[in-house]
């Protein structure tokens, strides 16, 4: 990725920390959330130093784990598992399809015509 542009954010006025994007030449977008240390040192000038150490000590991390062979990990562990509708699994989808329905039931009921405001009209006192 060739970094062509560094947009830095305040998050709540940098009083919760910084979002830095990295902004790449074919349109690909890197963003690091910096939280606030305990001093409140963090600010605009210093949150792109910031972010990159966290950058890199999440590509140390990933090596790390790389290079830790797992016995449990196979290649068929390493496969996505298929959702119900590429598995064709009929009873899970209608379970889904009635847990989504039991979440949006209030919203799927008609709506009243009975109206409870009370008309206010125009006194003379």
């Amino acid at each position: 990725m060739q970094v062509v542009g560094i947009q830095v954010s305040a998050e709540r006025a940098g009083k919760a920390g910084f979002t830095v994007e990295f902004v790449g030449a074919e349109g690909e977008v890197v963003t690091v959330t910096c939280p606030q240390d305990a001093e409140g040192s963090l600010n605009r000038l210093n949150a792109v130093t910031r972010a990159k150490d966290i950058l890199s000590a999440a590509l140390g991390a990933d090596e790390k784990l790389q290079d830790t062979p797992d016995p449990r990990a196979s290649a068929a562990a390493l496969r996505p598992i298929p959702n119900a509708r590429t598995a064709h699994d009929r009873k899970t989808m209608e379970e889904q399809l009635d847990e989504g329905l039991e979440d949006t039931f209030p919203a799927s009921d008609p709506v009243s015509i009975a109206s409870s405001a009370i008309a206010k009209g125009n006194s003379r006192r």
